[in-house]
């Protein structure tokens, strides 16, 4: 297991909880790498199974014979004849979709540990991650084990909920995995100053790379996000199912202090119009979710709906199908109402900030390249798609490059920005 924290820069100290909290040693910029851990053992979406190869998780035409030979030799021999039986038993079926994916994962961590005569070290990085607030016995896996006992297995599978990581390519999940050391280190914020990205190499198991979102302050401690912080409404239920603690972060009490938030309106229009009102009241008083949740005055009652999931949920699915399909002025009106709310929820330079705003880049030249416009509206058309696109550069770039090498975000910035600036008359 190769695990390293980039040239000491963060170390363990007490929290008022009673747990311990990672903090940095020196002052850190923002795009720092402050933790690369490889992942114990990872798992593939159902979805993704052959699309990816299941050692080194990266996309393939042809699964990657070099891995094969690897993770057949590690611990895949023991799963591979039993695995079409246990996938397909009564007790695998009856697992929701989240336990059979842990029970794979489990599957392949334990063919491993009992590879290794269940290693000292490997085992001791996950028996020593805090255990989950619930007591539950583990599903059925597809190996047996006279080296490791059902107690020990139990013991494994209680850490599986709190401390397991998805894993994702440009934010998109495709795998979930086990990285201890990014679990024992890092703490949870709803406004995080850092972010998890995954390094995917031929023949070499997922890395996982703590990065930091912003300038950090030393002595200052390091969060990342348990969860997407947009799950303004449901966070706290599943912070007390999954982790057993309250968040207290500066977002969370500020919802605390708003109290219930309001159900947004039934009606489309309705819906519509309190976006627009939400991205005027931007336009003068722009926050952001440091900002919003330090400032004194109070946030405008008639626009707390905004915070309710299912309006998130309404103007995300709005701005994804216009966007697509048309019309496109229907889909910047929703994706800048998306983008106010995203200011508001997320911390700066939050990845999921950076590619909404590219989404937005791309909806401009969707509308440059299918509409008929005047030279005029023409050239604001591009010059507002230069400016989301510039702004999606400053924040992506900060985590960087990450998953599939070979396409993402950075990728069609180049793209897109070579298309625009090919452009006659835009004035760069």
């Amino acid at each position: 297991m190769s695990s390293r924290i980039s040239e000491e820069l963060v170390k363990l100290e007490p929290h008022a909880s009673g747990r311990s909290q990672a903090v940095a040693t020196k002052k850190l910029s923002a795009g720092s790498l402050i933790v690369s851990c490889e992942a114990l053992s990872t798992i593939l979406l159902p979805a993704e199974k052959g699309e990816r190869c299941d050692a080194c998780n990266r996309k393939s035409a042809q699964l990657q014979k070099f891995c094969q030979a690897l993770q057949w030799q590690s611990h895949h021999k023991k799963i591979c004849k039993r695995f079409n039986k246990y996938t397909s038993s009564l007790g695998f079926q009856a697992l929701s979709p989240h336990e059979k994916l842990d029970a794979l994962l489990l599957s392949h961590f334990v063919a491993q540990l009992d590879s290794v005569a269940a290693d000292g070290d490997i085992l001791s990085s996950v028996t020593s991650l805090l255990p989950g607030p619930v007591d539950s016995d583990p599903p059925p896996i597809a190996v047996s084990s006279s080296r490791i006992a059902g107690s020990l297995i139990k013991d494994i599978y209680s850490r599986f909920g709190n401390n397991n990581f998805v894993i994702h390519s440009h934010l998109t999940t495709f795998g979930h995995g086990i990285f201890p050391l990014a679990s024992r280190l890092f703490n949870h914020s709803c406004l995080p100053n850092a972010a998890g990205k995954y390094v995917l190499s031929p023949s070499d198991p997922p890395k996982m790379q703590v990065v930091a979102l912003r300038d950090i302050s030393e002595g200052e401690e390091i969060c990342l996000p348990y969860l997407d912080p947009a799950l303004l409404q449901s966070r706290q239920q599943i912070f007390h199912l999954s982790y057993g603690f309250e968040c207290r972060c500066p977002s969370c009490l500020f919802l605390e202090r708003a109290g219930p938030i309001p159900n947004p309106p039934d009606h489309s229009a309705q819906r519509d119009e309190l976006g627009l009102k939400l991205t005027q009241f931007m336009e003068t008083t722009p926050y952001n979710g440091f900002t919003l949740s330090a400032s004194s005055a109070p946030f405008p009652t008639e626009l707390l709906p905004i915070f309710h999931e299912s309006f998130i949920t309404y103007v995300a699915e709005t701005f994804r199908n216009a966007s697509h399909d048309g019309s496109y002025t229907a889909a910047l009106n929703s994706g800048q109402t998306l983008l106010a709310i995203y200011r508001l929820v997320y911390p700066p330079n939050y990845p999921q900030i950076g590619m909404h705003l590219l989404e937005l880049a791309k909806t401009y030249w969707n509308k440059i390249v299918s509409e008929d416009m005047d030279s005029s509206t023409a050239d604001r058309v591009k010059r507002e798609s230069l400016a989301y696109l510039n702004e999606a550069t400053a924040v992506l770039q900060i985590l960087g490059p990450e998953g599939d090498s070979d396409d993402g975000p950075l990728v069609e910035i180049d793209t897109l920005e070579t298309l625009l600036r090919s452009l006659e008359k835009v004035d760069i």
